[in-house]
């Protein structure tokens, strides 16, 4: 039977990625990322609670979420593979390869740009 950690969603500079993937690595086999998607009436509340509690960060989800920034999620992605390289993770963007890493170690598949890929098909 095969595992898999979700880690979603992941808010900007709260979510400890790094830290829940130390944590959870040994008892898995596949470890998903995705980020905050604010859609709908959800995101009105997500910013005012960001407001609220992280002021500090409010300018950067204004960035990301009213202005459809992507560098955020770019510099994790980058942070991301950097880790999986450093550690022998195995690390795709917006698969399901159903495959073992040969390190044995989980497979890190980012969900990050899922939102693109998936405009993308309807073209």
């Amino acid at each position: 039977i095969r595992t898999t950690c979700f880690i979603s969603p992941i808010f900007p500079e709260i979510t400890e990625v790094f830290d829940i993937i130390e944590k959870i690595k040994d008892f898995c086999d596949y470890i998903w990322l995705e980020n905050l998607n604010l859609r709908g009436n959800f995101k009105a509340d997500v910013m005012n609670y960001i407001e609220e509690k992280y002021p500090p960060l409010l300018p950067l989800y204004r960035e990301i979420y009213n202005k459809n920034d992507m560098t955020y999620w770019k510099i994790l992605d980058q942070k991301v593979a950097d880790y999986a390289c450093a550690n022998d993770f195995m690390y795709v963007i917006d698969e399901e390869p159903f495959l073992r890493n040969p390190t044995g170690k989980p497979i890190i598949i980012n969900y990050f740009y899922h939102s693109q890929i998936k405009q993308s098909a309807k073209k």
